[in-house]
């Protein structure tokens, strides 16, 4: 436990520039508080003692507004930047070095049996507000934007952004879909009105000069 402590702290320290001390980070944070209680009412549910696991999370889920479900698996150096929001269900599993920011759910549909929660890999980010959703798994060094709304499988190496979400990266290379549209190229329809009226008034400008004539 106390290892698992201190690689804690250390993994704040290195992703998050405003901590300052340890002590501020054990003592203050609210993310490695809701991971401790997470992990002593996990303890507790895989021993089957499950309602006092539920009353730690719920209590750690008012003191600290992060709620995870005792019987996630969570692996080593989980950092939660700031927290608030942030729900973790009962079937999902997290890998080690994971980052999540505040405000993201990673849910299920409601709809499901046994697994229904998601599968997030090994060095994670999972921006604020994002929502992973269903029992899949989105894949090592995955990169999940703020406000995505996930709802397919994400693989290793990757970025997602938007609602819903798909892949626009991949190992560093943007993935192009048939309807991509070139934000540079597109032509602007009223520059395209105006001229369209020019030519015209060139055109009748012509004809009452010819009459005139």
């Amino acid at each position: 436990m106390f290892e698992r402590t201190r690689e804690s702290i250390n993994a704040y320290k290195a992703r998050d520039p405003a901590a300052r001390s340890w002590l501020e980070i054990y003592w203050i944070y609210p993310g490695p508080r809701a991971e401790r209680a997470y992990r002593r009412a996990h303890f507790l549910w895989c021993h089957g003692h499950r309602f006092l696991a539920r009353a730690i999370s719920e209590h750690a889920k008012r003191r600290t507004g992060i709620e995870i479900h005792p019987g996630a698996t969570i692996g080593r150096r989980l950092v939660i930047d700031h927290g608030s929001g942030i729900v973790i269900g009962e079937t999902t599993e997290i890998g080690d070095d994971v980052l999540i920011y505040q405000g993201v759910t990673l849910g299920g549909t409601g709809k499901e049996q046994g697994k229904r929660h998601p599968t997030i890999g090994n060095n994670v980010l999972i921006g604020a507000g994002a929502k992973i959703l269903g029992p899949f798994t989105v894949g090592d060094n995955a990169r999940v934007a703020a406000g995505a709304v996930v709802l397919n499988p994400v693989p290793p190496d990757s970025t997602a952004v938007g609602v819903p979400a798909r892949v626009v990266r991949i190992a560093g290379e943007r993935v192009h879909y048939a309807d991509d549209v070139d934000q540079v190229s597109v032509t602007d329809p009223v520059k395209n009105e105006i001229a369209e009226l020019r030519a015209r008034i060139d055109k009748l400008t012509g004809i009452l000069e010819n009459k005139g004539e």
